[in-house]
């Protein structure tokens, strides 16, 4: 599909989720006026509050400490993921030990580990960055592991016959064939490792996004929520875009999905 018309779909799909909330907000078809705006606002008064939080220069220290427990997050998760991936998927003995154990660690509900880690990291940015760390972890670690252990039989045989090492194995055979996986993988953990991170904030932080939120929701702010909502998301956009962008770069080698049907 040509970008510029995706795009400008994508922005109609926007402006038309816009219009029916201002419609749904400044007519009593529900419920009446004051009562639909209390519970959801509407979106002209959340565009002028996140306008002028930018505005007021109120919320880039809030922006700055979030960014930097998500990119941390992100980056220790991602490493981690990728790193014991591989090695579970190239090591079959290790992976079955191990097996019972990492699924019993991913199926701990994370606002349970939160308070562990603020007792353990104190209130600070840490605490925040291991909460993410454990979302972004497993989902790169087990796409990753998929990824590798899903090379073909046929291109590993073929590799093998031509003399390759387990060195150029790696980086000519299970490297490419768990990018796309680990792509796939990144993409979800960008908007994890920011939960995390506004998850923790929320529970006990003195800045921060998550903190905002926490801040606007105790004093039934709800035009201030749904604004810090709104800037997660364009936020959250923004990192996937980043994503995107090397995504791209490092599988140019791979072809684009077919469009067209047989001619």
């Amino acid at each position: 599909m040509n970008r510029v018309r995706l795009l400008a779909l994508q922005l109609l799909v926007g402006i038309a989720f816009l219009l029916l909330w201002h419609v749904f907000t400044a007519y009593p078809i529900l419920a009446p006026v004051k009562q639909a705006q209390f519970f959801f606002s509407n979106p002209a008064d959340v565009l002028a509050r996140a306008w002028k939080e930018f505005a007021t220069g109120e919320i880039w220290r809030h922006l700055g400490i979030t960014l930097l427990e998500t990119v941390l997050a992100f980056a220790f998760g991602a490493a981690g993921g990728i790193l014991f991936g591989f090695l579970f998927a190239r090591r079959d003995m290790l992976a079955a030990v191990f097996d019972p154990y990492i699924k019993a660690a991913n199926a701990l509900p994370r606002v349970v580990l939160a308070p562990i880690f603020a007792l353990w990291f104190g209130l600070g940015i840490w605490s925040k960055v291991a909460l993410g760390f454990t979302l972004v972890f497993f989902i790169v670690f087990f796409n990753v592991y998929q990824g590798v252990r899903e090379v073909s039989p046929v291109v590993l045989a073929n590799a093998r016959m031509l003399g390759m090492n387990e060195r150029q194995l790696l980086r000519h055979v299970y490297w490419p064939a768990a990018l796309t996986w680990m792509f796939s993988s990144l993409h979800t953990s960008v908007g994890f490792a920011l939960v995390g991170a506004v998850v923790g904030e929320y529970l006990g932080s003195s800045a921060g996004l998550g903190y905002k939120i926490h801040e606007a929701e105790s004093v039934f702010d709800v035009t201030g929520v749904f604004a810090g909502m709104l800037i997660l998301s364009v936020f959250v956009i923004l990192i996937d875009m980043v994503v995107t962008a090397i995504e791209r770069r490092l599988l140019v080698w791979r072809p684009g999905p077919s469009t067209g049907g047989p001619g």
